[in-house]
């Protein structure tokens, strides 16, 4: 098998793995908008938990009714946000770090931060229960296009709730457009503005601390997706959604590199020799179900690898990696930080 084709990317990619997690703990939801909501310094890593930053000051108040295009030709125009059902973790991340997290109803699996915890669950790797979904009383919901089965989306739009779908991001020049897509069809505009202000500075400070290293000594990171429990092991190629993240990083996409055109492949010493990964990237829940970096290195091929006999390995949150979102930053810093400990010559 020379290609393993997975439907979805980005934060539909942790799925799969989310699918065992139970998201813990709570929180309330802040929010606002207008001018005084600029950026501020994003909280130090050891700082974190896995919580989003709404955007400070009052809940921004929707101007209603508004209108958006949804990615799949339609029309929608909601006029009412009382109730909003987002049917993936990064629409629910942008929806709360808005400042309208009151109003959301219900999570996707992939939504692990704290302050969704509390909502139940509507949406499983992109599979979402229309019944679930109507049950609640939604007044708006939101979806990318890797959102399915088809007929369900069809029956939601059928009761006559405004649906709009997204395309999924890619990449970090798709983060801004798509907050504001969202802040636009739920009335809060001006919050979207700020929003993507704020992540962008954010994401620009962690860049301007990456090391600047010469083009032949930027370490080459390959992207593995892995379901130990389902002996699911892929590689990452052009598409895989985290090549623009290891851009950003300062580092090479080893699988891209290797001439891997379409998203992802099936491990193989050969597939992983012709990579060459100095390091290997994967999802925190990924790693822990093959047993750690003891098990991954057991898996056909990548004990030869550079990465493999290093032991270099980055692990980022199955919630967060691929969202290309409000959080964006912390991946990135959380990236490079590890990429580079302890390297010499990063600057």
């Amino acid at each position: 098998m020379d290609s393993v084709r997975i439907p979805v990317r980005a934060g539909a990619l942790a799925a799969g793995l989310a699918l065992a997690l139970t998201a813990c703990g709570g929180g309330g939801t802040g929010g606002g908008s207008g001018p005084e909501r600029k950026a501020d310094a994003a909280p130090a890593a050891e700082e974190r938990t896995d919580r989003i930053e709404p955007l400070a000051g009052p809940a921004p108040e929707p101007k209603l009714p508004a209108q958006a295009t949804s990615a799949d030709g339609h029309t929608v125009t909601v006029e009412d946000t009382s109730r909003v059902v987002p049917l993936t973790g990064s629409l629910n991340e942008i929806v709360f770090t808005l400042g309208l997290g009151e109003q959301v109803v219900a999570r996707d699996i992939t939504a692990t931060f704290e302050q969704a915890a509390g909502l139940p669950v509507v949406t499983r790797a992109h599979d979402v229960s229309a019944e679930s979904v109507l049950s609640l009383k939604p007044t708006v919901v939101l979806a990318d296009t890797t959102t399915g089965p088809a007929e369900a989306i069809s029956q939601i739009r059928d009761a006559g709730v405004p649906l709009l779908v997204l395309d999924p991001p890619k990449s970090l020049d798709d983060i801004g457009p798509r907050i504001e897509a969202v802040a636009g069809a739920l009335g809060v505009a001006d919050a979207g503005k700020d929003l993507v202000e704020r992540t962008e500075q954010r994401i620009a400070e962690v860049r301007a601390d990456v090391p600047d290293l010469p083009a032949a000594d930027r370490p080459r990171v390959a992207f593995l997706y892995l379901r130990g429990s389902a002996s699911v092991y892929l590689l990452g190629g052009r598409d895989s959604g985290a090549g623009s993240l290891l851009e950003a990083a300062g580092a090479l996409d080893a699988g891209k590199e290797s001439g891997l055109r379409k998203d992802f492949t099936a491990i193989t010493s050969e597939a992983l020799a012709k990579a060459a990964p100095d390091a290997i990237l994967v999802m925190a829940k990924g790693l822990k179900s093959v047993d750690g970096v003891d098990g991954l290195v057991e898996i056909p091929g990548v004990a030869e690898t550079p990465a493999g006999m290093d032991r270099r390995v980055v692990s980022i949150d199955d919630g967060v990696l691929l969202n290309y979102g409000p959080r964006t930053d912390q991946v990135l810093a959380d990236l490079v930080d590890q990429l580079y400990a302890g390297q010499d010559g990063a600057e």
